[in-house]
């Protein structure tokens, strides 16, 4: 590297190989202004971490290092000892990184890495359902020792569907989900071509009576065209 400060935010996130390692382990002996930008990330992460009250997802780790390709980590500003600290853009982002881990403190699920629209929020909502306090679960089995699972939370009003090990439906027809509302069933999603999956169910399931599956060759399908396949009574 042609700037050997510039290691310092990648050395603080344990994001260098051994020979950068090395190099830059060689430059902190004698840089004070390198051992306080290290000591500054680190403080900061630590501080921030030490508040969580849940996990991480496991790709966090690999996101925030990706994006440290696409921020230009600038090296130390040579300054007076009593001139205030350069926040440096990496340093922005490994605080970002921590204050990541402390969320969900508070009232609620909140988590920020996961976008409130499309697939981010099915993760986020279905969450949030599985650990709902009023969360009513029905499990059925079928033959060959698959499981489904709905889970609905009437204070959310959303539910979802867990399956595990489910045989795909037959070629060029998809499995679709449906919520019962008074004399009708109303789509509320297609299924993946996954034997185990987690889907949000689309509508509101506080006023549904039950959820159905169905064998259909449109996923689109306005009613049901077959009888369900499986029938959870809530």
């Amino acid at each position: 590297m042609s700037d050997v400060h510039a290691l310092s935010g990648a050395y603080a996130l344990d994001a260098v190989t051994d020979i950068e390692r090395q190099q830059f382990e060689r430059h902190l002996a004698g840089c004070d202004i390198c051992s306080e930008e290290v000591a500054s990330l680190r403080e900061a992460a630590a501080e921030l971490s030490a508040l969580t009250a849940e996990e991480p997802p496991s790709e966090l780790r690999g996101s925030v290092l990706s994006a440290l390709s696409e921020v230009r980590q600038l090296p130390p500003l040579v300054r007076p000892r009593t001139a205030p600290a350069r926040r440096s853009p990496l340093r922005l982002l490994v605080a970002a990184a921590a204050a990541v881990v402390v969320v969900g403190v508070g009232v609620g699920v909140a988590r920020p890495w996961q976008d409130d629209a499309g697939s981010g929020q099915t993760v986020s909502v279905a969450d949030r359902v599985m650990r709902a306090g009023d969360a009513q679960r029905i499990t059925l089995e079928f033959e060959g020792g698959a499981k489904a699972t709905v889970v609905r939370s009437p204070s959310i009003g959303r539910a979802v569907l867990v399956t595990r090990d489910m045989p795909p439906p037959p070629k060029g027809h998809s499995y679709v989900v449906w919520l019962q509302q008074g004399d009708a069933m109303v789509n509320a999603g297609a299924m993946a071509q996954s034997p185990d999956q987690t889907v949000l169910l689309s509508g509101d399931a506080a006023t549904a009576s039950a959820a159905g599956v169905t064998v259909e060759s449109n996923p689109d399908v306005d009613k049901p065209t077959e009888a369900p396949i499986a029938l959870f009574e809530f």
